[in-house]
């Protein structure tokens, strides 16, 4: 069973960018491709649609890379 996700808690690239404090929300992107522990979206569209993940883990990886 997939685990359960409120919606309020789900934020796009640009929010995630904002919290890490990239000036482009592509960046994103490639702290994928780079980063094997970065968190992975918890919505996953496919190609070109736009991936959602949950506020509460961007914030914790981005806390213990500070």
């Amino acid at each position: 069973m997939a685990p359960v996700v409120d919606t309020d808690d789900l934020i796009d690239s640009q929010d995630v960018a904002e919290i890490l404090g990239l000036s482009h929300r592509s960046s994103v992107t490639t702290y994928l491709k780079r980063y094997a522990d970065f968190p992975r979206p918890a919505v996953e569209r496919g190609a070109g649609r736009t991936r959602l993940w949950v506020r509460q883990h961007i914030e914790a990886w981005a806390s213990a890379r500070a």
